[in-house]
């Protein structure tokens, strides 16, 4: 697929959307916002976002959507980002592989049925989304803690609605890594078998370990090594394609994250380089 922002990102937090000037000045390529952080507002919120979208492409990673939720979607919803989409020019449209709602937000993304049968439903409700926004929805790996009524593996179930959907991956490495320790299979297995033409853009973040064999996705940390060796032998596998930090709570001063955001730039120049001598060699 053609890639729609490209480098290392950072997502936009209100927290720090007055510190403009120096997020402009750092390594930051693209930026992320949750549409449902930003949609409701107006006035100096949306202002602050306004003067974003002039100096950086930007990506929505949605909250709310529970493409997988027993109940209808939210149609009215999904033609509000429409909206949003086409008057900022939003590049790509995540969300998360799961759902959060049942007649009412349940404050949590809770585990879809690895079943054909869900399969089907999730697609088809993907397919709506996409009718709608007019672009492909990509769809986030998601980390989970229990498998209800499981008849597939979580990489069937991944790859089987990516097909019948026929939209994109949004890749979080970090729940790979996370996945592969709580329910014991080979993460860099899993990467290698997903379809890098799906690939619309990446997640790393850090992860809280209650246990040596369980991992909390928190996105409150840093970014852990074995999380960074992951990212590594996913641009060895597909090449480099844009990578976001994410950090949702405990949130650092900005150099900080500038840091992270940095090391990320720095191992896709490495393997940048390397295909270009490949290349070259070849």
């Amino acid at each position: 697929m053609a890639q729609l922002v490209t480098g290392a990102g950072l997502g936009l937090r209100r927290e720090f959307s007055n510190e403009f000037d120096a997020v402009s000045q750092s390594c930051v390529d693209f930026m992320e916002v949750a549409p449902e952080n930003w949609i409701p507002f107006g006035g100096k919120f949306i202002k602050q976002f306004e003067q974003y979208t002039e100096r950086f492409p930007f990506v929505f990673h949605g909250l709310s959507l529970s493409i997988g939720g027993p109940t209808p979607l939210d149609i009215n919803f999904v033609k509000q980002i429409a909206k949003f989409i086409q008057k900022y020019n939003i590049r790509s449209y995540s969300e998360h592989l799961s759902y959060c709602s049942d007649d009412g937000h349940l404050y949590d993304l809770m585990p879809i049925p690895f079943t054909e049968e869900a399969v089907h439903y999730v697609a088809g409700r993907i397919k709506q989304v996409q009718d709608i926004i007019g672009m492909k929805l990509a769809m986030e790996n998601v980390s989970y803690y229990a498998a209800p009524g499981q008849e597939m593996t979580e990489l069937e179930f991944l790859l089987a609605v990516l097909e019948e959907a026929d939209c994109d991956l949004l890749l979080d490495v970090n729940n790979i890594y996370v996945n592969s320790i709580n329910h014991r299979y080979d993460a860099q297995e899993f990467l290698k078998a997903l379809p890098r033409e799906r690939i619309a853009y990446a997640h790393i973040a850090g992860h809280y370990d209650e246990a040596d064999d369980l991992k909390v996705d928190t996105h409150g940390a840093d970014v852990k090594s074995g999380v960074w060796s992951l990212l590594e032998t996913a641009y060895q596998q597909f090449g480099v394609f844009p990578t976001l930090l994410e950090r949702d709570f405990n949130i650092p001063p900005l150099p900080d994250l500038f840091a992270e955001v940095a090391k990320i730039k720095a191992i896709q120049q490495k393997y940048l380089a390397k295909q270009i001598e490949g290349k070259a060699i070849a």
